[in-house]
């Protein structure tokens, strides 16, 4: 760890956290490693092989599982969960051989769930307490609390905040109930009555 990171913060003695800006409570497990420029915010779990490169942004509360590849331009709101193998992507166009490099933004809003081995292309949003299911290739817009499954990734359904799959009523088991609710800059979602 470098040693101006803040001092409440563990780093296995296999892990690299090379980043200043980590929050306190935050654990980075064996053969992690975090560039230094990263910022990553307090109470994450990131697992063993995870990379979080310079210019990526992780909120609070993030579970980051083992294998998990986050670039510059991938923005993490608070309480995500990230699967195991979670891939992100930030070039819609790459070449080995190009000098340019077009870094298209990425982002995961607050309490959306990416289950293992998915993939997100970039420049997508991906809602509130959205799920993306294993496997799932991600190349459109995810309204919140839906559920996608799926290559290319499709709405099957929404989610509950608690996780459980809704019924058409939209009113979950745990007592929480949603509405239709359409959003001006992504598909229309949930949100809670």
């Amino acid at each position: 760890m470098s040693a101006s990171a803040a001092s409440h913060v563990f780093v296995h003695e296999e892990g690299v956290c090379e980043s200043t800006d980590v929050g306190s409570g935050t654990r980075v497990w064996a053969f992690a490693h975090v560039m230094s420029g990263a910022r990553v915010g307090r109470g994450c779990n990131v697992g063993d092989h995870a990379f979080i490169e310079s210019g990526a942004v992780v909120g609070d509360g993030v579970t980051i599982k083992n294998g998990v590849q986050l670039w510059d331009g991938v923005v993490i709101e608070d309480d995500v969960f990230l699967g195991p193998a979670v891939v992100f992507t930030n070039d819609r166009t790459p070449r080995a051989f190009a000098p340019d490099f077009d870094r298209v933004e990425t982002r995961v809003a607050r309490g959306a769930s990416i289950g293992a081995n998915a993939s997100v292309v970039c420049g997508v949003t991906i809602g509130r307490y959205a799920m993306v299911g294993a496997g799932s290739v991600v190349c459109h817009d995810v309204a919140p609390y839906a559920l996608v499954l799926g290559n290319p990734a499709r709405a099957v359904g929404f989610v509950c905040h608690c996780g459980q799959r809704l019924p058409v009523s939209l009113a979950c088991a745990c007592g929480r109930a949603y509405r239709e609710a359409s959003d001006a800059e992504g598909p229309p979602g949930l949100e809670p009555v």
